[in-house]
């Protein structure tokens, strides 16, 4: 109702979308939200003009009540609980109370809401921004396009095969030149530090930086092509942009931080230092996000992380590890291809369980894979023939997924792929 076709807010203001539970008649709760986070607070104040109001006040733009989720309150929440009443509201906010900046943005929408003892539920599941944000963000600088472009996969069908360095932590740099070279030498597209190796004193960033290009350069003098590694640079914001500028001078490709640990302002601290892609970990997104009552949901995570500037992001994948479920996972790939003022397209990052028993599962319900990074960890270097087989595996099971073949009559030619589906098949 709110929102343009390309994702942008058409009042010209910042819309606000929460489902909330209370106690309250649900009118009072949608209002005390609004004016909570603008002009007003618990008790009307000196210079709290009616004209001062009219310039700043959000306004509550529609309040549309939900089923009872049977769930007890928030700690704190006021009222009887047996009165609850549940909704959704769209609240729209004065984009001069803050201006085209995510931070003040968050503090505005989210901010002290979470903490309302007037609210048993409260969970922001959409952000509808108007196009001055898309002038003051440029968003991602390689996106899809580019990403392919750099792996040497542009115009390509099916998704980049890539992994994580596993283990995730506690590999010397012999025993790391001896897996990234494996992994190059069987054609892998990407592969990523886990989000678990830093800049640790055993094995600083500089000299895996160094260890990881040597191999990478020796074994694309061979193949004739390089996979791309992101190597994880996060870390205080101060030193981001020297850890992207030491990638660089190596000749890497791509860089990794953890979006939720450095932030959306560290993010786009680094979006203007970089020239390489930014790979978008979401690591801690289930502090915000697993709770059905409370916080953030993926769909404004990924608006906002698309806008600072990441060119990959994590969606979660099918059937993984995790708490989403499959169709959680869709629809979380779904909003990441989604226009948002006009572009700012990404890749979306499959992970978390992946193998290639699930590959044509996956591809069933995800549709087209062209703009799709599937990682396999355990699902590639668990392989009983090693890493390098888990690659052909891997790839093997989605050039046949993508094609339509059954996973199994591909195997009947791939005895990488066949002991793959012996191994996870179960999974499948």
């Amino acid at each position: 109702m709110y929102a343009s076709l390309d994702g942008g807010s058409v009042s010209g203001n910042v819309l606000a979308t929460y489902e909330i539970a209370t106690a309250l008649p649900l009118e009072k709760a949608a209002a005390v939200i609004a004016g909570e986070q603008s002009s007003g607070t618990f008790v009307a104040v000196a210079r709290e003009s009616a004209e001062l109001k009219a310039r700043h006040a959000a306004t509550v733009r529609s309040i549309d009540e939900l089923p009872l989720s049977g769930r007890p309150p928030l700690p704190g929440a006021i009222g009887d609980w047996a009165q609850a009443r549940r909704a959704r509201i769209v609240v729209e906010f004065p984009v001069h109370n803050f201006g085209a900046s995510v931070p003040n943005l968050l503090a505005a929408v989210a901010g002290n809401l979470f903490e309302l003892r007037e609210l048993g539920e409260l969970r922001l599941v959409d952000l509808e921004l108007p196009d001055v944000f898309g002038t003051a963000y440029p968003g991602p600088a390689h996106g899809v396009d580019g990403t392919r472009a750099l792996v040497g996969k542009a115009g390509a069908t099916g998704p980049l095969i890539g992994t994580i360095v596993k283990p995730s932590v506690g590999l010397g740099p012999e025993e790391l030149a001896e897996l990234v070279e494996e992994l190059a030498l069987a054609g892998i597209d990407f592969i990523k530090d886990d989000e678990l190796q830093g800049n640790p004193p055993g094995f600083p960033l500089a000299d895996r930086v160094h260890v990881v290009m040597d191999v990478l350069k020796r074994a694309a003098d061979r193949t004739g092509t390089m996979p791309m590694y992101a190597f994880n640079i996060t870390d205080d914001i101060s030193k981001l942009a020297h850890n992207h500028d030491l990638v660089r001078a190596a000749g890497g490709t791509c860089v990794m931080v953890v979006v939720n640990a450095v932030g959306f302002a560290g993010v786009q601290y680094l979006r203007e230092h970089a020239d390489l892609p930014i790979h978008g970990h979401r690591a801690m997104f289930g502090a915000f996000a697993r709770s059905p009552q409370l916080g953030i949901a993926f769909r404004v995570f990924q608006k906002l992380a698309r806008l600072v500037g990441v060119d990959h992001l994590h969606t979660n994948g099918i059937a993984n590890k995790f708490y989403e479920t499959d169709e959680e996972v869709v629809a979380s790939i779904t909003d990441v291809r989604a226009p948002l003022l006009g572009g700012y397209h990404v890749v979306p990052v499959l992970s978390s369980g992946q193998t290639p028993a699930i590959a044509d599962r996956t591809c069933a319900q995800v549709g087209d894979a062209g703009d799709l990074l599937v990682l396999a960890g355990g699902g590639i270097h668990a392989h009983p023939g090693g890493s390098g087989a888990g690659v052909k595996a891997m790839r093997d099971a989605w050039d046949a997924a993508v094609a339509g073949e059954p996973l199994a009559t591909r195997a009947e030619r791939s005895p990488e792929l066949a002991a793959s589906l012996a191994q996870f098949g179960a999974r499948s």
